[in-house]
């Protein structure tokens, strides 16, 4: 095994960050329509609401994906750092 640590490159540390933000962007306005749908339904329609219900709809997956993405990314980093330590 080696005694390197293993660091992630800067695509997985942007994806990262990128994921975790869109997730919880998208799960605050999803709360932040919860709430004021339960207060006043018909606000719902006006204004900047239904963007911010779409940002809900649309921020999840995109999250989900970019996680997918940073997972197999990682995998196969070490992957091949696992490989290059077996050879030697």
């Amino acid at each position: 095994m080696s005694s390197e640590p293993n660091s992630p490159t800067l695509l997985e540390r942007i994806l990262a960050f990128a994921s975790l933000s869109i997730i919880a962007i998208a799960l605050l306005s999803f709360f932040v329509t919860l709430i004021v749908g339960m207060n006043d339904r018909e606000a719902m329609a006006d204004g900047l609401w239904p963007i911010v219900y779409g940002i809900s709809l649309i921020g999840l997956p995109i999250g989900f994906v970019l996680l997918i993405i940073l997972l197999i990314l990682s995998q196969r980093r070490r992957r091949r750092e696992f490989r290059a330590s077996t050879q030697r």
